[in-house]
């Protein structure tokens, strides 16, 4: 099994990503191949770990894909790599509110049998520093804190005050980065902006993080601590596996592949990787487009999916295109399988603040200044081109918008938590959800799609 570390923290805003963002850089400058991974439902993160590494960003979520999903899913990401790096969630025991450890990065580093190493904000403390490490480092006997990265260090004296008072408590200090040189990626209002906005920033950024972490942390040490890790005896995940199909005859035989169009660029950035695999496992063509510049639809289109993104910032532009929004709308009255999650969902509605969008779905949609985050248990409470009536799934919020639907069609999931309600749209073929989804967890969905986009 590949060498890998977790970085975590004692809480969010530590900076796990600027350490981990800058490790994976600052290894893959060295010649080695990186294998990003982000403990979580994030899809912002990954962006910039695949910026990074030159390797897909991929996610590791016990609550959305089930604890048992994660030592494969690993795997496969990190094949034929030399080391992975995965980025923990909130602070290294936090998981699902009400759950345990389920979904913390503390969970992922015991199912991954991975080495932790704890980055500490260390502005506004000296010696305390070595209770807070070592009562991380001591709540989990199964958690293995192999070493400590300073962060937000004032001076050359307070760095020394750190070290000496980190010297009792048996776990070493990998690196130490100092507050004046803190990087500042680009931000809004639910985190970074996606690399794919803001490319050249965000290049700058990670070219800066890698420098950062250089100068401050002892990389030698840090790659040996990764390489103590023991083998997990897990077989990697396979999404022709995953959906029963032998790798050499996947899809459908004797048949065309259906071209799948999926939403890209700036304005539909949030994907799990997994899903584009699982759907050419299930004998699809997929083929990425950019609502914001591409004026129809690839050639072919059979079904359509679109994920999650900010449309909100770029409703003008979205709204401007409507070649597009009128094709959009002609595919989804013809019946062809349509999944929107999210940006997606809006992307369908009549208007997103006052812009006129696809209008395939019978609602208005604005921003709002709630923010409504968190894990969802749902069900599929009407048949359509995702899931069977009856299917049971989990799903996660993310998002400061509102939808305020009209009639015509059927609610898309029963959602369990915080309060009973239904969510979402199901309408012919179409299928729009707030609710993000990953695919690993119900491979039958892209199964079900593609056979509907040969329909």
């Amino acid at each position: 099994m590949v060498a890998r570390i977790v970085i975590a923290a004692p809480a969010s805003g530590s900076g796990k990503t600027t350490v981990a963002t800058g490790l994976m850089a600052a290894f893959a400058e060295r010649g080695l191949v990186v294998s990003p991974h982000k403990a979580g439902p994030d899809y912002i993160d990954p962006g910039y770990h695949a910026l990074a590494t030159g390797r897909p960003g991929r996610n590791l979520d016990a609550y959305l894909c089930g604890t048992e999903l994660i030592a494969p899913l690993f795997a496969h990401g990190a094949a034929g790599a030399d080391l992975a790096v995965v980025e923990g969630v909130m602070g290294l025991y936090d998981g699902a509110a009400g759950q345990g450890e389920l979904a913390s990065t503390a969970q992922v580093a015991k199912v991954l049998r991975a080495p932790v190493v704890l980055v500490v904000d260390a502005s506004s403390q000296s010696r305390s520093v070595a209770a807070l490490v070592h009562g991380f480092a001591s709540w989990d006997p199964e958690v293995r804190i192999g070493g400590v990265i300073l962060n937000k260090v004032g001076s050359a004296r307070h760095e020394a005050l750190l070290r000496e008072a980190l010297d009792e408590s048996g776990v070493p200090v990998l690196g130490a980065l100092r507050r004046a040189g803190q990087v500042e990626t680009p931000s809004r209002h639910l985190g970074l902006v996606p690399v794919a906005e803001r490319r050249p920033d965000a290049v700058a950024a990670v070219a800066a993080l890698a420098a950062q972490v250089r100068a401050g942390c002892d990389l030698e040490a840090l790659l040996a601590l990764a390489r103590s890790a023991p083998s997990p005896v897990a077989d990697a995940w396979d999404p022709a596996g995953a959906l029963g199909e032998p790798r050499a005859s996947a899809g459908p035989v004797g048949r065309a592949r259906p071209v799948v169009a999926v939403a890209g660029g700036s304005a539909f950035t949030f994907s799990y990787a997994e899903h584009a695999e699982l759907l050419t496992a299930a004998g699809a063509e997929v083929v990425p487009f950019d609502p914001l510049h591409d004026e129809r639809l690839p050639e072919g289109t059979r079904g359509l999916v679109i994920g999650g993104g900010f449309p909100e910032v770029y409703a003008p532009e979205l709204s401007a295109n409507e070649p597009l929004r009128r094709a959009v709308s002609e595919l989804a009255r013809s019946g062809a399988p349509v999944a929107a999650e999210c940006a997606g969902l809006l992307y369908l509605a009549r208007s997103l603040d006052g812009r006129p969008m696809c209008g395939v779905l019978d609602a208005e949609a604005r921003m709002s200044e709630k923010l409504t985050l968190g894990y969802r248990d749902a069900v599929a409470v009407s048949d359509s081109s995702l899931a069977r009536a009856g299917t049971r799934l989990r799903g996660h919020e993310f998002h400061r918008t509102v939808l305020e639907p009209g009639a015509g069609a059927s609610p898309a999931w029963g959602v369990h938590q915080p309060e009973r309600r239904v969510e979402g749209f199901v309408q012919r073929g179409v299928h729009a959800s707030y609710l993000h989804t990953h695919w690993a967890a119900q491979p039958t969905i892209a199964r079900r799609f593609t056979e509907r986009c040969t329909e």
